[in-house]
């Protein structure tokens, strides 16, 4: 979690201010962007029953970044995401990977991109552990004898030492998530997506998963797009974070950036006395006080206040005779940005709708 500040924020077609390239890997040199996404579309039927899932959606991503992709369900990630790796063929668009347009040329594009989708079997249930990661290795180009070395790193990394030999549809979910992980790293790709990586994985593996992407992007210069709802994986992992909601992009800045989207601050309030209700109901109206807990020598509870109003709290504190004990900060993280901003943006939508339909009816009352 993070400490906010000011913020403004927009929804940006480039990367914002402050996210670099890796310089560790020499891609192309001619300063394209490793992922370019221009008025992508998809339309799902026809008529009054077509569904769009994905609305003009522009971004870019430069080598050696890692962005997450969030939205709530149905907000048209996945379709976006399946999209860029050409298994979804969109209504309107251009989809770019390495300056690759990755419809009109998909087996190339392949070659530089891996992915591990979620709720999909992306490896192959009757070959081992090795001899998956040696065939995805394979297929994006690469000789499976010279990568012996990394592909007995991964396998290490994700604890399948005893499993390596094993054919994959003999392990539980977990480790045929762990295999479908290390099977996309074993591509040595230059782009990797990834829809919800840690799904199946237990607390260690998705440390080490989070810790693994970052050395990837940092030491390697891999670029990585990720989707995730566990979104302490978008605050370890992501320089950027990209918001869709009803298949538009909803918000595009820095991790940095969107956490400091709030100019309030939440303290956790600790006093050594016993809140009366008068007390208690002054705190909830005032400063949004609430979590009240009593403890053995103090109560305890959360209040929301600007720089302002915290002077006015401590004010209200002693006027009521009351000794503090603490003030603790809690700093917000992603989730709470991310129900903000898609909060505010259905608020908005349902305000433009309800427009519509009140200038419908003064049309149709004047217009008979």
């Amino acid at each position: 979690m993070r400490r906010m500040g000011a913020h403004t924020m927009g929804t940006t077609s480039k990367p914002p201010d402050g996210v670099e390239s890796s310089p560790n890997r020499d891609r192309s040199g001619d300063g394209e962007p490793a992922i370019a996404v221009e008025n992508l579309s998809k339309e799902y039927g026809s008529g009054d029953e077509a569904v769009r899932a994905v609305d003009g959606v522009d971004f870019e991503v430069e080598p050696g970044t890692a962005v997450g992709l969030l939205g709530p369900n149905g907000a048209g990630k996945t379709t976006t995401i399946k999209s860029l790796l050409s298994l979804i063929v969109p209504t309107s668009g251009q989809v770019r990977v390495d300056d690759i347009d990755v419809h009109d040329e998909p087996g190339v594009a392949y070659r530089r991109m891996g992915a591990t989708l979620e709720g999909a079997r992306n490896i192959y249930w009757r070959l081992t552990v090795k001899e998956n990661m040696q065939f995805f290795s394979a297929l994006a180009g690469n000789d499976p004898r010279e990568m012996g070395d990394r592909h007995d790193e991964l396998v290490t990394q994700f604890g399948l030492e005893g499993k390596a030999d094993t054919v994959v549809r003999e392990l539980s979910r977990g480790q045929k998530q762990k295999v479908s992980l290390a099977c996309t790293m074993a591509r040595d790709a230059d782009v990797v997506f990834f829809d919800e990586p840690t799904l199946g994985l237990d607390v260690e593996s998705s440390l080490d998963l989070r810790s693994e992407l970052r050395n990837l992007v940092e030491d390697e210069g891999t670029t990585v797009l990720l989707s995730s709802h566990d979104m302490d994986v978008i605050e370890d992992v992501c320089d950027r974070v990209i918001i869709m909601n009803e298949g538009h992009i909803v918000a595009d800045d820095t991790v940095e950036n969107l956490l400091s989207l709030f100019n309030t601050q939440v303290y956790e309030v600790s006093v050594t006395e016993r809140l009366d209700a008068s007390i208690r109901d002054r705190l909830e109206s005032t400063f949004d006080a609430d979590n009240f807990e009593r403890l053995p020598n103090a109560t305890r509870f959360e209040v929301s206040v600007t720089t302002d109003e915290f002077y006015e709290l401590v004010d209200e504190l002693r006027s009521a005779d009351l000794s503090v004990e603490s003030f603790d900060a809690v700093e917000p993280d992603l989730e709470e940005v991310f129900l903000k901003i898609t909060d505010d943006e259905d608020a908005n939508e349902r305000d433009r709708k309800a427009t519509e339909r009140k200038t419908e009816t003064v049309s149709r009352a004047t217009n008979p």
